[in-house]
């Protein structure tokens, strides 16, 4: 059985594309299978990576390992109406052709509350929640005291999750094992840095996730997307020197993957 890794988060531009391509072909390069798919109907940023990567290495001749993209076969396949049922079916299918012959599967999901990002949730092995590295994107996971900063409640994704839990353990599938990744961190420890830390330790024990150690804000990551590269193909391509930031870059993926824990794999990026 594929591993099912969901990149989610209710909230867009948090980086759900970036952390699913990065993971993707750190998985490929480990000489992994991995099929891929992208929820995210209206930018598809996530295929489109793909997509870029694929025109770049035909416009090259320079190979390099690649997921395989399934898109979401068409309603026209389906004699079911529009609704539940054939967003279903769709999913079904696409996730049956994604994991025939792969050992992972990445499905990057969209930035709001749908039934495709219910479904992937539902069926997820690892989640992997990207949240900006600020108080904003801090509410998505919990409600909290304006005055003394305390947990009230879990939120909207939270609840979300707990629900995709509660499915996963009646069908008798394994715990869900989820992961929060701090993204565009700044690179000094300012304060309200270290108080969104603060609070995301506190809520991890609370609702049950772990904490990757995060991605700093680079603008290294913005610049591959145009030829579908990531940071563990600048050496095999020869486009521009190694710089520590790209080093630093590569040590910080390295760390989200060991911090995956993902089963018999070997984490060598």
């Amino acid at each position: 059985m594929a591993h099912i890794i969901v990149v989610g988060n209710e909230k867009g531009g948090s980086g759900k594309s970036t952390v699913s391509m990065h993971v993707s072909v750190a998985l490929a390069r480990m000489g992994q299978r991995v099929g891929a798919m992208d929820l995210d109907l209206r930018q598809l940023s996530f295929g489109r990576y793909i997509e870029n990567r694929q025109t770049f290495m035909s416009r090259s001749g320079i190979d390099l390992p690649c997921p395989v993209f399934s898109p979401l076969p068409d309603i026209s396949q389906f004699d079911l109406p529009e609704g539940p049922q054939l967003h279903d079916a769709r999913m079904s299918a696409a996730l049956e052709q994604a994991t025939a012959g792969s050992d992972y599967v990445l499905i990057d999901c969209p930035g709001s509350h749908t039934r495709y990002s219910q479904f992937a949730h539902s069926v997820a092995d690892t989640l992997i929640t990207p949240i900006n590295d600020s108080f904003i994107d801090f509410d998505l996971l919990a409600r909290t005291d304006p005055e003394t900063g305390a947990v009230l409640s879990p939120s909207i994704y939270s609840e979300m999750v707990w629900k995709a839990r509660q499915t996963r353990a009646q069908a008798g599938l394994r715990p869900l094992n989820w992961i929060v990744l701090r993204n565009r961190m700044g690179t000094t420890a300012m304060h309200n840095k270290r108080k969104v830390g603060d609070a995301l330790e506190a809520l991890a024990a609370r609702i049950g996730f772990r904490l990757a150690p995060g991605f700093s804000e680079r603008v290294v990551f913005r610049e591959l997307f145009p030829k579908g590269l990531t940071l563990l193909d600048l050496a095999d391509v020869g486009s521009e020197p190694m710089t520590m930031s790209h080093i630093a870059a590569r040590q910080e993926l390295r760390e989200l993957m060991l911090t995956l824990e993902l089963p018999e794999l070997s984490i060598d990026v």
